[in-house]
């Protein structure tokens, strides 16, 4: 163990340099394996704190867990019915398990809610089973009339 040295007033300290080796399979995990299981310990104590749940459904969707992503975001659609970013969250998870009726419903929901990021909707990779249907042209346009109303 190296000791680093110093003089404080006139007093000699040595502090010991401590090096941390954890060992425990908790610490072994990758970024996402640790988000999941960091955040379901969390929520094991507080079941309904909302933030987890959103880090929690996101984490489940970049491992490919998009039911248990699917679990979660009707969770936070109990806990906040009227929240755009849950609608759209929910819409992504339902487009990612070919749910594309419910993913349509949902992201319906979410602009009447106050959804109005068209430049994310037209991008986010979540979405892409959607781009070739008929409704998701519908979307579009809603979104873009949206985007006019708050520029006028």
């Amino acid at each position: 163990m190296k000791k680093d040295k110093f003089n404080c007033c006139h007093f000699h300290v040595e502090i010991p340099e401590y090096t941390f080796n954890l060992q425990a399979v908790e610490f072994q995990k990758t970024n996402e394996e640790f988000a999941v299981w960091f955040f379901e310990g969390i929520l094991e104590n507080y079941p309904n704190y909302v933030e987890c749940l959103m880090y929690l459904g996101n984490a489940y969707t970049a491992r490919g867990m998009y039911e248990k992503g699917l679990q979660v975001d009707l969770k936070l659609v109990e806990l906040r019915p009227c929240d755009p970013m849950v609608h759209y969250n929910i819409a992504c998870s339902y487009s990612l398990l070919g749910k594309i009726d419910l993913a349509f419903a949902s992201l319906n929901k979410s602009i009447d809610f106050g959804y109005t990021d068209l430049k994310h909707f037209e991008t986010d990779s979540d979405l892409d089973r959607l781009r070739g249907e008929e409704q998701y042209k519908t979307i579009i346009n809603k979104l873009k009339e949206v985007e006019q109303k708050h520029v006028s």
